[in-house]
């Protein structure tokens, strides 16, 4: 579609044209570990919000179809990453695998979860609640935990990956 052609859809009935209206919001890059039965295991999730700064508490939405989906629903920690712009090979691997966190540079933190190394910021969050969310469900969670550092982040837009560049 060219830049100056709206298209008007019925995202009930047209998915692919819902998605990739959902696909022009700029986001980051991040990815949720939890530790589990069979050791760490992580998730690339862009849904990703603040959503108070009293008490601290974020949100995340994993996908109910998603093989990793049953890490996370029942777990009672978590931590969110946010990616650097350099990181996009730990994003591969992830993508391509749910014990792939144990091939990228991390550490487990004082309480034992997973945290990745070179992250803009994580977030080490104990379940606050859940909502379901019709495929999905929202994960709200309340932060223990946090740590940043400066640098440009890796961004997600138009099924594509990228660096944000200031104007």
């Amino acid at each position: 579609m060219d830049a100056g052609t709206i298209s008007t859809f019925d995202p009930s009935s047209d998915a692919d044209s819902f998605r990739g209206a959902l696909g022009t919001f700029v986001t980051g890059v991040t990815i949720v570990t939890t530790d589990s039965p069979e050791g760490p295991v992580a998730i690339v999730a862009n849904s990703f919000a603040s959503v108070s700064l009293d008490p601290p508490l974020v949100l995340w939405s994993p996908a109910k179809a998603s093989k990793r989906f049953e890490h996370f629903a029942g777990s009672r920690r978590f931590a969110v990453h946010v990616l650097a712009a350099d990181q996009r090979d730990v994003c591969a691997a992830i993508l391509g695998s749910k014990t792939a966190i144990k091939d990228v540079p991390m550490h487990l933190s004082h309480c034992g979860m997973p945290i990745i190394e070179g992250a803009l910021a994580s977030f080490e969050c104990n379940l606050e609640a859940t909502h379901d969310a019709g495929d999905h469900v929202i994960v709200v969670g309340l932060v223990k935990k946090a740590h940043h550092r400066g640098g440009p982040p890796l961004v997600f837009h138009g099924g594509k990956y990228g660096a944000f560049s200031e104007a």
